[in-house]
């Protein structure tokens, strides 16, 4: 069974209060689950949720925590939560953190060691008590072990960012976020092959279409792209993901009222502890 789980479904940064509950307002942060291993996409404010969830349920049925971490890239609101993310803490934890090829000198551990550091941070990253191990992934099909692989696509977003597809007996969700359309419609159509045959994809869809025009260049998609892009490529679930920050839970269930429950594909608004099967 391969599954995912929404710790975090907002971009930009979080944001709490009264207009979010029913959405949420932690920054991206998803589980997907093959067969009950964990594979860990991206360290926003929901990995904070998450990091407890593990405690209480992995660490006390196996005494461990085990995962495979995978950062589609190192802008702020797609990292600030991992210093709070209580299993690093905890020699009973191993994480493989992987992440796209270096931009310049800036791997993603040199990116952690400046995060977990003073004055930012109390504790530093070789005082972590988990065991750590970073690598790095470009366009390539990498194999994890027990029939589960990950296939890496750029993105269109400043700097390096990665898109992930996830498979697993038959299954996949794949993973488009942050993203905005290519100038290059031989890049477009690679994307689209990307997510052919999904069960499911989770799409950055921050706009609007009439916000879109004043954002073009950002790295960030509309409503309307990210359907455009999944049409005819039989995806099953396309999941509307990486919300506004400024978009109130009134906002998304209108967006919701028009598009969710569609088919070809089917579309979904993300909220924080949704569960979904491939």
């Amino acid at each position: 069974m391969l599954t995912v789980r929404f710790w975090g479904v907002r971009g930009s940064l979080p944001c709490p209060g009264p207009d979010t509950i029913i959405f949420g307002g932690n920054t991206t942060c998803l589980e997907i689950r093959a067969d009950g291993r964990p594979i860990i996409i991206d360290l926003g404010t929901g990995i904070r949720p998450l990091g407890d969830w593990l405690i209480s349920h992995d660490y006390k049925n196996t005494g461990k925590i085990e995962a495979d971490v995978f950062v589609t890239h190192t802008h702020w609101d797609h990292v600030m939560g991992f210093p709070m993310f209580k299993p690093i803490y905890a020699p009973c934890t191993k994480l493989r953190i992987t992440a796209p090829a270096s931009f310049e000198k800036y791997n993603l551990q040199a990116v952690m060691e400046k995060l977990l550091a003073p004055p930012l941070w109390p504790v530093r990253v070789d005082e972590l008590a988990a065991h750590i191990e970073y690598s790095e992934i470009g366009e390539e099909t990498v194999d994890l072990g027990s029939g589960l692989t990950v296939t890496g696509k750029l993105l269109n977003h400043p700097n390096y960012c990665m898109g992930y597809r996830f498979s697993y007996q038959g299954k996949s969700i794949t993973t488009i976020f942050d993203h905005e359309p290519f100038n290059d419609k031989k890049e477009n159509e690679k994307l689209k092959q990307f997510v052919k045959g999904s069960g499911i994809v989770i799409y950055d869809a921050q706009y609007k279409e009439e916000e879109y025009s004043d954002h073009v260049g950002w790295g960030h998609s509309s409503y309307d792209q990210a359907t455009l892009l999944t049409r005819g490529m039989d995806v099953k679930k396309l999941i509307f993901f990486h919300h506004d920050p400024s978009r109130t839970d009134n906002e998304l269930e209108e967006i919701e009222k028009k598009h969710a429950n569609k088919t070809n594909p089917e579309i979904i608004i993300a909220k924080e502890g949704l569960i979904l099967e491939a």
